[in-house]
């Protein structure tokens, strides 16, 4: 049976409201798994610059702010609440580059005791904890998702990974591949929105990552 993605939902739950609209703003536009504070666009902090960043697009990613910043040159285009990962199980600090971004992404349980019981998740199942995309930049087992637990947003909740609301992933992947020569026009948007289909982006050039 296929599993339909019910984006639509999003928008039932006021915590999640701003995520919802940036990805009907990003399809308007265009034409990991866990163990709380709602997604969206913030203000920049402390942890939006660091002595070392580079010039264009990239990200910095605080994670004791729990805030990740979208840069191009020193301009915060766009800061986000994120979740981050427990003290057992932390983000990893260092310089990265995101390459390969995985729209509409399974979830194959990992090779952890904390996984132990759990079972793989078909694309836009209800129990897939990867919603939207997943966004690599440690691969192969740390990357950026959407999550259905926006409520856990603002905490140490994750076993590494970064979480984000699912419309402010999808925004944000969505700027990654416009600017990593990666752009697809307003169709390709609209075909991934609606089916289970997954998809894979190889960004022409990386975008700088650094966390701490």
């Amino acid at each position: 049976m296929s599993i339909q993605h019910n984006y639509s939902r999003w928008l039932m739950a006021p915590r999640v409201a701003r995520g919802a609209l940036a990805l009907a703003a990003v399809l308007a536009a265009t034409g990991c798994a866990s163990s709380g504070t709602a997604g969206g666009m913030i203000h920049g902090g402390d942890g939006s610059s660091w002595s070392g960043e580079p010039g264009g697009v990239h990200m910095n990613v605080s994670l004791g702010e729990r805030r990740l910043y979208l840069k191009d040159g020193n301009e915060v285009v766009r800061a986000y609440e994120i979740g981050v990962g427990q003290d057992a199980y932390p983000t990893p600090e260092g310089n990265y580059s995101v390459r390969r971004i995985v729209w509409n992404p399974p979830w194959t349980p990992p090779d952890a005791a904390w996984a132990a019981d759990k079972e793989p998740q078909a694309p836009g199942a209800a129990n897939n904890p990867m919603k939207v995309v997943k966004i690599y930049f440690n691969e192969p087992d740390f990357y950026i998702h959407g999550t259905g637990d926006t409520g856990s947003l603002g905490g140490a909740v994750s076993h590494g990974c970064l979480r984000m609301a699912p419309g402010d992933a999808a925004n944000l992947a969505k700027y990654l591949m416009e600017h990593g020569g990666a752009s697809r026009d307003a169709g390709w948007f609209q075909r991934v929105q609606g089916s289970n289909e997954t998809e894979t982006v190889m960004l022409g050039t990386s975008i700088p990552m650094h966390i701490d």
